[in-house]
């Protein structure tokens, strides 16, 4: 299959589709978070601080942004924590997926943790584009979705910045 959206699906409804189905909804239909949430201030200082003479942040297609480390085809991700480690990889995963499928382009992924001194190394195997698939397509399902998805209490919601449209 290869990546085909009506929908403009990038990183971040990945990332969040591994969290919170209902913030991908709020996502996919331009509802902004609360801008002032410091967990939000806290990841832009992360990603402006750390790496920046290492790296070149590249649009494409106006649907992903990504993070290319110099000297190697590799897609660098920076991360707060390896807390969400799974939509992390996932989320990585996604950018080398939509390289490989829609660019013809193969790369290797890095995931970033500056905090914690860890890189992680993101593959992209069969079973992980099935995945991403299943994600593109649940994702789809969810934006075209009148009303966003009930709101169901997870860890995250305590730093969300969306908090205040489900618990307030």
């Amino acid at each position: 299959m290869v990546y085909e959206s009506k929908i403009n699906i990038g990183g971040t409804l990945i990332w969040y589709y591994y969290i919170c189905k209902r913030e991908v909804w709020l996502i996919g239909h331009g509802i902004e978070p609360e801008q002032e949430n410091d967990y939000i201030a806290l990841g832009r200082h992360i990603h402006e601080i750390f790496y920046q003479r290492r790296k070149k942040e590249l649009n494409i297609d106006n649907t992903i942004k990504i993070d290319i480390l110099p000297g190697k085809k590799v897609i660098g991700e920076i991360k707060k924590s390896t807390r969400y480690l799974e939509s992390a990889r996932m989320q990585v995963a996604f950018y080398l997926y939509y390289m490989k499928r829609e660019k013809g382009i193969k790369m290797e992924g890095l995931l970033l943790v500056p905090e914690e001194r860890r890189r992680l190394k993101i593959s992209l195997t069969p079973d992980v584009e099935k995945a991403l698939e299943k994600a593109i397509k649940d994702i789809e399902g969810i934006i075209s979705m009148e009303r966003p998805p009930s709101a169901v209490k997870i860890p995250y919601c305590k730093k969300c910045a969306y908090r205040n449209m489900c618990w307030a």
